[in-house]
């Protein structure tokens, strides 16, 4: 989906630059220590008896059929021919097929969500960014003879949280979706736009090529979905870091809200300056909107709160992995993420063993949650049992 969400929906995976810890200092994390590195005891996951198990087996019926894993294959057919269960069917599934793995070490959880976004049919007052297609060839874009060099990232903004979100613009463009051009944001800006899909407001534009993709209302209630379609080939640079650095913002509030009610109170010159700092531009085409969740980079809807995006040199698609995030570093912050999710999407933010992006849904609230997660991280894979397991017992009662 980043697209990540086409990725978009690569990630909001970080819109903000850590702080100091939201959490109380009581709040402990799994030690992998006293976990085997491999084992069925569910007993040793903490917090595990007060999962939602048929929330997580819903998710793993959704997103199961993109798994390549002969295992997992057989278990997906198993669990979506298991009709109706109950809670403790549910449990059971994942107690009786799956085995626990321990990751070692610990990372960073973020979140992205897919942003829902005013637009107009036409350039009016603050609606005045337009929403490019993908260029021609014979295009200004693609031909320029004045280009600008590709940025260098900063190393220090290597980590910065905005790139979370950005999951889906992040993303490596797909084989259909090369880079377009060698201009930079700033330069893209000055071109003509007779061929714009839509009009926005230049900050909700800048939010909405982190994120990859999202859904636009136009003025006559009309939805359209707009689909990453590729990109201009330059680096992402986060602006997070920079705007706390320049006093623009505090360093523990720059939230993705926070950064975008900056650009919006600072309409204009400054808010251009700021968004120019990232030389990267995103090109869309429109569809349909089918009221669907936006679908990941493995192709599936990503269920809100149980799809991760990952580092598919370390995960597959379709796997299945407890996560057991403490210690936010955003104020604001949800004390503590623990639940099993699936894989189902990736971002070029997202990179190591020990890390993940959670899609926490679609619209405004879940653009807030998104932003503020920012999380030490541990994960325990579940891996399928080689052994045939017998799926009989697992439905609910008087056969439901």
């Amino acid at each position: 989906m980043r697209r990540r969400v086409a990725g978009m929906m690569a990630s909001l995976a970080l819109l903000s630059a850590p702080a100091a810890h939201a959490q109380s200092p009581e709040v402990v994390l799994i030690d992998p220590t006293t976990i085997p590195a491999s084992t069925n005891d569910f007993s040793s996951l903490e917090g595990w008896s007060q999962e939602d198990h048929l929330a997580a087996l819903a998710a793993f019926r959704e997103g199961c059929g993109v798994s390549k894993d002969l295992g997992l294959a057989r278990l997906c057919r198993a669990a979506r021919g298991l009709g109706n269960v109950d809670e403790a069917g549910a449990r059971q599934f994942f107690e009786s097929h799956f085995r626990l793995s321990a990751l070692d070490g610990e990372g960073v959880l973020t979140g992205y969500f897919a942003p829902v976004f005013e637009a107009r049919r036409a350039a009016q007052g603050a609606f005045s960014a337009p929403v490019r297609p993908r260029p021609a060839k014979s295009s200004a874009a693609v031909e320029s003879s004045d280009p600008i060099g590709a940025l260098a990232l900063d190393p220090n903004l290597a980590d910065d949280p905005i790139g979370a979100a950005l999951a889906a613009a992040d993303v490596s463009p797909p084989a259909s979706n090369p880079p377009v051009g060698t201009l930079s944001r700033a330069q893209i800006n000055t071109l003509p736009a007779d061929d714009a899909l839509a009009w926005m407001r230049p900050e909700d534009l800048f939010f909405l090529q982190i994120q990859g993709s999202g859904v636009l209302v136009f003025e006559d209630g009309a939805r359209a979905k707009a689909l990453y379609a590729g990109d201009n080939g330059q680096p992402f640079v986060g602006v997070a870091r920079p705007m706390a650095r320049q006093g623009l913002l505090k360093p523990d509030n720059v939230s993705g809200g926070s950064i975008q009610r900056w650009l919006s109170d600072h309409a204009g010159p400054e808010a251009e300056a700021v968004m120019n700092l990232n030389p990267r531009y995103v090109y869309f085409r429109l569809a349909a909107a089918d009221g669907r969740e936006p679908a990941g980079a493995a192709g599936a809807p990503l269920p809100p709160g149980r799809a991760i995006a990952v580092d598919p040199a370390y995960h597959a698609y379709g796997e299945m992995i407890w996560l057991d995030a403490a210690a936010p570093t955003l104020a604001g912050a949800q004390t503590r993420y623990r639940r099993l999710t699936i894989a189902l999407d990736t971002g070029g933010a997202i990179k190591g063993r020990v890390r993940a992006d959670l899609y926490v849904g679609s619209g405004s609230d879940a653009g807030a949650e998104a932003g503020r997660v920012r999380h030490t991280l541990r994960m325990v894979q579940l891996l399928p049992i080689t052994e045939d397991a017998a799926v009989a017992g697992l439905r609910g009662p008087a056969g439901r």
